[in-house]
């Protein structure tokens, strides 16, 4: 639509399409609740006040609020493409979310980045991408691509892109690695999102120096006021394994407000239809305390203003109608969703036709040289390097202790907590295998397999046994990707992933369920983790502090290098 017949619309000599009447609008600029209508023209809100119009909405004295804008989410951790996430979040009143596709690009490059924009084309929900800055994360993994500054430009000129995503080869800023700044200089006109748990002091200074905006990984409230003193944005993630909300939320004063926004980052089928998308951190955070129309402007108005999309995030003239209405101003629950000017969602269902969007397929992602892949641990000391998993948090702990040796070898002890912990390349049929030991799942039989290992994305396999690993394993691999439980010879349960081993082709719903018969298993063999399968993912991400298990071998993230499992 034309700038002036916006501007017509709004001086109301022509009716509005619709017309959404008895609204009471929570107006997250002069942060008060307005009683007034909302004119709409095609997909922008012409007006508040009395219109004339060709359609009316009687809300009925419901609240009317900005679509929810999701800050930081990798859409692939979800288990579906963008098409199928739409459908589940756009009636929780996500309209919008930013989303870094480095799942599904650290395996297919960026023709996995082009597959999750044409799966989000003509959805109920608008993705907006930013440039997935790591792939791969560090030179301590194999990843399936390797995209540099060069590549990461081409995707600069489409409407979509928004910046470089988290940078999270913390360690190659700080310490001027040529072709991370290469990335940093190619994008420092747009906007560059961090990731640096931790990071204080001088590094901290240096990370910031180089014109990073953002970081989502603050888990204490000392790590996110430094952060916010030195510029960065505050982006307090509620994801399924990483929970800091609670935690973070002292930090939102009447003078910070306006620095910090919400995201997921990665939330799991149930985590999703369970407790809700954005929505859910925003109600919790008023249960917790937070002002409400606070609650709503961190997840609206803050995020579109961070990421430069002027044209929503608030309900006012010339802004995109995007806009979700909800009976209880201290417990959010929309039941009306309007996204673009057009109701897509009623009563917590998609409107029929509200996506267009169809997902296709990719080549397979797996393939693995099985004669070079050997489970075996000889031992050579006394004591060995364990990882220690810590509940609802990505970080994990650095042990040194004994193991059990049998005939020579290491192996699992169950009864002590220690698993073996296999990372077998599956990308380039390598015969690359990382091998090491964890604590903290308490599988006291079998094991647990999956092609979800970020960011690399190898096959990721946790057993109290050989036998079980590599039954787990294979299936895994035969499945094209998933999530395999094993006990033996026999697969107990299994969830297939098709989609470069991260994300199904099958409604969500059919995935939760899935992927629920999974978890179930993994109890029933002694784990006592709400989803094994989200943590043991992260279990293999190199650039989290502190001990963590590639397919080269172990990284001490702190000394960011990679060290011997014999001490």
């Amino acid at each position: 639509m034309r700038l002036d017949e916006i501007v017509r619309h709004a001086r109301g000599d022509e009716p509005a399409d619709l017309l959404l009447t008895n609204a009471r609008v929570v107006n997250v600029f002069s942060h008060e609740i307005v009683e007034t209508d909302v004119a709409i023209v095609g997909s922008w809100i012409a007006g508040l006040g009395d219109y004339p119009a060709r359609a009316t909405i009687d809300l009925r004295g419901a609240y009317l609020a900005p679509g929810l804008i999701d800050a930081h989410v990798h859409i692939e951790s979800a288990m579906v493409p963008p098409s199928e996430f739409g459908r589940a979040v756009v009636p929780m009143g996500t309209t919008t979310v930013v989303t870094d596709p480095h799942e599904i690009a650290n395996v297919h490059g960026l023709d996995g980045i082009r597959f999750m924009a044409e799966s989000a084309r003509h959805g109920a929900l608008s993705m907006y991408i930013m440039a997935s800055s790591c792939v791969p994360a560090t030179h301590m993994e194999t990843s399936g691509a390797a995209l540099e500054a060069g590549d990461l430009a081409t995707l600069q000129g489409s409407p979509w892109l928004l910046g470089l995503a988290e940078v999270m080869n913390f360690p190659g800023v700080v310490h001027g690695d040529a072709k991370v700044l290469a990335k940093l200089e190619a994008f420092a006109h747009l906007v560059v999102d961090g990731h640096c748990p931790a990071l204080s002091g001088r590094e901290l200074n240096a990370y910031a120096a180089a014109g990073i905006r953002s970081d989502h990984e603050c888990t204490t409230l000392d790590e996110a006021r430094e952060k916010l003193r030195l510029g960065l944005t505050i982006l307090i993630r509620e994801a399924t394994n990483a929970r800091n909300l609670k935690t973070l939320l002292p930090l939102v004063t009447t003078e910070t407000m306006h620095r910090i926004c919400l995201c997921t980052d990665d939330r799991t089928p149930a985590h999703l239809l369970d407790d809700g998308h954005i929505d859910d951190m925003v109600r919790t955070a008023i249960a917790e305390g937070l002002d409400p129309i606070v609650a709503i402007r961190l997840a609206t108005l803050n995020t579109a203003d961070y990421f430069r999309l002027w044209d929503r995030g608030a309900v006012a003239p010339g802004r995109r109608a995007d806009l979700i209405a909800f009976g209880e101003l201290e417990a959010p629950r929309p039941h009306l969703v309007v996204r673009g000017g057009q109701v897509v969602a009623e009563e917590g269902e998609l409107r029929e036709g509200a996506s267009k969007a169809r997902s296709g397929m990719l080549p397979s992602s797996v393939h693995v040289d099985w004669e070079a892949v050997d489970f075996a641990i000889p031992a050579a000391a006394e004591r060995a390097r364990v990882i220690r998993s810590i509940p609802d948090q990505l970080v994990t702990e650095s042990l040194v202790e004994s193991l059990r040796v049998i005939d020579g070898r290491a192996e699992a002890d169950p009864e002590n907590d220690q698993l073996k912990m296999a990372v077998i390349e599956r990308h380039h049929a390598s015969g690359a295998v990382g091998l090491g030991f964890i604590k903290g799942f308490g599988l006291e039989r079998g094991a647990l397999a999956s092609t979800v290992a970020h960011d690399h994305h190898n096959l990721v396999v946790i057993g109290a046994d050989d036998v079980s690993m590599k039954t787990a394993a294979r299936r895994a691999a035969e499945l094209a990707g998933g999530i395999v439980v094993a006990e033996g010879e026999s697969v107990v349960a299994e969830v297939a992933l098709p989609l470069a081993g991260l994300m199904s082709d099958r409604p969500v719903g059919e995935v939760r369920d899935g992927l629920d018969r999974a978890i179930a298993a993994a109890a029933d063999r002694g784990s006592a983790l709400d989803d094994p399968f989200m943590a043991m993912s992260f279990m293999a991400l190199e650039v989290i502090p502190s001990l963590k298990l590639t397919d080269q071998g172990l990284v001490d993230v702190d000394r960011f290098e990679i060290v011997p499992l014999w001490v």
